[in-house]
């Protein structure tokens, strides 16, 4: 008896770490900018296997909590700041993407959310991306209308630990950590 293979509209193939990046996308700010620092972390499967063909991709507010978007006029002028990040992960699993703390930014009813950076990470085996958020440890987090939506004990998997030259921001996507992703 033979058995049935997937079609490729079944999976997805590592195509979106190959054909997607470009030289300078994991720079949301150029080296050398003033407080700039690298979030770099690693891509696991359900099984804790590193996933070398993930793609990670960040948006977030500049400084002082604009986007850079033709829709909020607060967002960064210049060329400096992109606000957008793309970085496929190395054959170790391993991304880094090279950005600035974001500044705090409104929410609804009057209220504001906590710094963060929203990520969206393709992979092979998803048919669609999921998206979570970086939170940093040493940032002010407790009011954050969205983060409180989180159960306490999950938590954890949105929130960044400081390192020597930055932060490490380390995605689960199934099983035992698997990171908080939410629906958009």
């Amino acid at each position: 008896m033979s058995s049935l293979l997937p079609t490729p509209s079944q999976t997805v193939g590592p195509y979106l770490s190959i054909g997607l990046p470009w030289p300078d996308g994991p720079h949301v700010v150029p080296e050398g900018t003033p407080g700039a620092f690298w979030i770099r972390g690693t891509v696991r499967d359900g099984n804790g296997d590193l996933v070398p063909d993930a793609m990670i991709e960040t948006w977030q507010a500049d400084p002082e909590g604009g986007f850079r978007h033709p829709d909020d006029p607060r967002g960064a002028a210049d060329g400096e700041f992109r606000g957008f990040g793309r970085c496929p992960t190395e054959a170790d699993g391993t991304y880094g993407i090279l950005t600035v703390l974001p500044g705090v930014v409104p929410g609804e009813g009057g209220a504001t959310q906590a710094r963060h950076i929203d990520v969206s990470v393709f992979a092979r085996g998803l048919l669609n991306r999921v998206v979570t958020r970086i939170y940093f440890e040493d940032q002010d987090n407790t009011a954050d209308p969205v983060l409180a939506t989180v159960p306490q004990e999950r938590r954890g998997t949105l929130i960044a630990a400081k390192t020597e030259d930055g932060y490490r921001f380390d995605v689960r996507l199934q099983g035992d950590g698997e990171t908080v992703f939410f629906r958009v």
